[in-house]
């Protein structure tokens, strides 16, 4: 019950529209429902009409919400309504946003589309948004969720300018509260208790939403590189531990879950399995009580994948990500042909570098110039030259081996062997890009159990009949690598950039764009002032 002139937002179903609705705008709220882009409920002309009202009594809104474990509520004068319908299933789920003037021209742009989006892709990786209504509700308050209703607090400037973070700000905060509808509103974890399995598990399908909705949308929270600040910090915790004793709370609870998720769908189990697997979870545990061995548990069921080490690392330590690249070696078959391999030993030798002693030795006088005689056999004699008797003896050798032993001799393969060690004490897979001389290139991707014999370092034989120029690991940086200046063999040298310090700007790129135009706008007047007052002059008027 509010004075009359307010308008009520709140969790569940409004069941008495004709008392507290004009006619006007009930029409307005059916048609809304049939109608993807969101429409006016509540006019700004109306809002505003209510705002500067006084009011003369008292209005009951009646709502119903089923299957909540709370709910929430907001009244206002100043309400702009909109809403647009959305259809899950056989239902139609009413998105809806209220706002005051003071919210736009923002809030009418993308609130409501925002609410709309997070129903579709957080159905589509979890399980269809179960409830009628979904609110967004702009107040005070940064960023709160409840069953059905969420309130969020980013606005434009006071002249409607807002900036890039203002409005990605606007979008994202509210993909994450209305999010919270499936964890943990449905997917009823205990947040006091363990706040990732909320926030962590919220704030990754935020981030596949927030690509979902434009391309190279700014999320902070997700992509790999993120999240190597954080995890090379000190006064770190594991994320297993009781969200009382938390320490760097946004990062722990949001941020490395999410990101901890991303690697297990990208890099470690590949989308389609992990997408079925999270889906199998939140089916599973939609409307019950989960704690972390059940999601662990799930998983793992769901995909028939053993990730005990991945839950071990991430989850139950602080230890990061620093995979390095330490070598590269090669091997060659011998072919035993003496002309083959004494031709390339000697090139090898030819081709080694002069040493400075020997540089500066070589124009010395020496003894044996003086006297001749002390030449003998071994100063004409190479090693690599190809003697009768090697000949017989490689003959020899060939008459001994079958067609497949033979055939293998002439095989021109390289066995690369590739060392890696793990400095930060994290195990994830090796993910490989190998350039080779001919312009070409492969990736090996290398699962995690490569480490299993030895979690601090490790080799990888790869065999092929091109010639390896460089190997780069973490190509794509999805492992969240601390340091990526280990990462290359050949090792690469680092460039930065020195940069002098720059005078902050008051102004949003939307003002500092605005006030362009106006000077623009002025310059066009001017000029053409100018020329109308020149059109009838002697040519005698000093020039603007």
């Amino acid at each position: 019950t509010v004075p009359d002139n307010h308008v009520v937002a709140a969790s569940g179903v409004l069941k008495n529209p004709e008392q507290v609705l004009t006619e006007r705008q009930r029409e307005r709220l059916q048609a809304a429902a049939m109608s993807e882009a969101p429409a006016f409920v509540i006019t700004p002309d109306e809002a505003l009409a209510n705002e500067s009202s006084t009011p003369e009594g008292t209005k009951t809104w009646v709502f119903v919400a089923d299957n909540v474990r709370d709910v929430a509520f907001a009244s206002s004068a100043k309400f702009i309504w909109d809403a647009a319908g959305r259809q899950v299933d056989d239902r139609t789920v009413m998105c809806m946003s209220y706002y005051p003037k003071e919210g736009e021209p923002l809030w009418s742009r993308y609130s409501t589309h925002a609410i709309a989006h997070t129903v579709d892709v957080y159905g589509k990786f979890a399980f269809p948004y179960p409830y009628p209504t979904a609110i967004s509700v702009n107040g005070p308050v940064g960023g709160m969720e409840y069953p059905m209703i969420c309130f969020n607090g980013p606005r434009p400037e006071d002249d409607g300018s807002y900036s890039e973070r203002t409005k990605y700000g606007l979008i994202s905060v509210i993909i994450h509260e209305v999010g919270h509808n499936w964890f943990p509103m449905i997917v009823n974890s205990d947040e006091r208790q363990w706040t990732w399995m909320d926030e962590g598990l919220n704030t990754f399908l935020q981030y596949l939403a927030e690509q979902e909705w434009e391309d190279e949308y700014p999320s902070h929270r997700g992509d790999p590189d993120d999240i190597v600040d954080y995890m090379t910090s000190s006064r770190q915790v594991p994320i297993m531990t009781n969200s009382e004793s938390l320490l760097q709370f946004g990062s722990n609870a949001y941020a490395k879950p999410a990101t901890a998720l991303n690697i297990l769908r990208e890099t470690i189990m590949g989308r389609e399995l992990f997408d079925f697997a999270f889906r199998t979870y939140a089916e599973r545990w939609r409307f019950k009580r989960p704690e972390p061995a059940d999601l662990f548990r799930t998983l793992e069921d769901a995909s028939s994948v053993d990730l005990d080490w991945f839950w071990k690392g991430w989850f139950y330590s602080t230890d990061h990500v620093d995979l390095a690249l330490d070598n590269v070696r090669l091997f060659t078959i011998d072919s035993r042909d003496p002309n083959r391999e004494n031709a390339a030993k000697r090139q090898e030798r030819d081709e080694a570098p002069t040493t400075l002693s020997k540089a500066r030795n070589a124009s010395l006088p020496k003894r044996s110039q003086r006297f001749p005689e002390l030449l003998d056999f071994y100063n004409g004699f190479d090693d690599l030259d190809v003697t009768a008797a090697d000949l017989r003896k490689y003959e020899s050798l060939l008459e001994e081996l079958d067609d497949d032993q033979r055939e293998l001799l002439d095989n021109p393969l390289h066995f690369y062997v590739i060392d890696m060690s793990n400095h930060g004490g994290l195990v994830m897979p090796a993910v490989l890009q190998l350039d080779f001389d001919d312009g070409s290139g492969e990736e090996l991707r290398i699962p995690a159990e490569i480490w299993r014999r030895d979690p601090s370092a490790t080799s990888k034989l790869f065999i092929t009949d091109k010639t390896l120029a460089a190997v780069t690991l973490d190509p794509h940086h999805e492992l969240a690598d601390a340091d990526t200046g280990n990462n290359r063999w050949p090792p690469k040298i680092e460039a930065s950039l020195i940069r002098l310090t720059e005078r902050s700007r008051s102004k949003n790129p939307m003002q500092v764009q605005r006030a362009e135009d106006e000077r623009q706008a002025e310059d066009e007047a001017e000029s053409d002032d100018d020329g109308e007052s020149g059109a009838g002059s002697d040519g005698n008027e000093r020039p603007s």
